[in-house]
């Protein structure tokens, strides 16, 4: 009977040890954003001047997440819409936990787009899983703005003697405001 006691408290110690591994840029669970040294303020601007949603979304903007139910942003980023289809972003959750994410994008049609992230998760440094994040915008006709929502779908690995990942899928919303270059 004491060796079933032992067993379990080692594999559910095991176990919630994993649920603490933090997201790259994706999880909001992982401390919650940095806070930033400055507000950014920004001005009012001219249409940018595309004309649909695939060349009006390339630049640097201004994001800030929420995550469903809440309203209270849960990360605030800098991300660069690149015209090949790519684009980086820079979040201001911890560094140590990684804060830089990679991903892809294309046109759904005149006024929207969508992307899709990937990238690992960590516990104390050492690859714990992998994260998968898709997201649907809007861009405004004149190119400075754009909202959308999204889906994370947070993949842990099984650490012994767990044989199955946890996946955990959060659902949240982006609004952004381009950087004037």
């Amino acid at each position: 009977m004491n060796r079933f006691l032992v067993g379990t408290a080692v594999s559910a110690a095991l176990a919630l040890s994993a649920m603490a591994a933090h997201a790259s840029c994706v999880d909001p669970r992982g401390g919650g954003p940095q806070g930033s040294p400055f507000v950014l303020k920004h001005t009012p601007r001219t249409p940018f001047g595309g004309h649909n949603a695939a060349e009006n979304i390339v630049g640097t903007w201004d994001v800030v997440y929420t995550t469903n139910p809440s309203t209270a942003p849960s990360g605030e980023a800098f991300i660069q819409w690149h015209s090949d289809g790519t684009e980086w972003e820079n979040i201001n959750y911890p560094v140590l936990n990684g804060n830089i994410c990679m991903g892809s994008w294309k046109a759904l049609d005149q006024s929207h787009v969508t992307r899709n992230h990937v990238g690992w998760l960590y516990n104390n440094g050492i690859v714990a899983g992998s994260f998968d994040e898709t997201e649907v915008d809007e861009v405004a006709w004149d190119g400075n703005s754009y909202t959308g929502t999204n889906t994370t779908t947070l993949t842990f690995s099984p650490v012994p003697p767990v044989t199955t990942p946890m996946v955990i899928v959060l659902n949240g919303t982006a609004t952004a405001t381009r950087i004037a270059p």
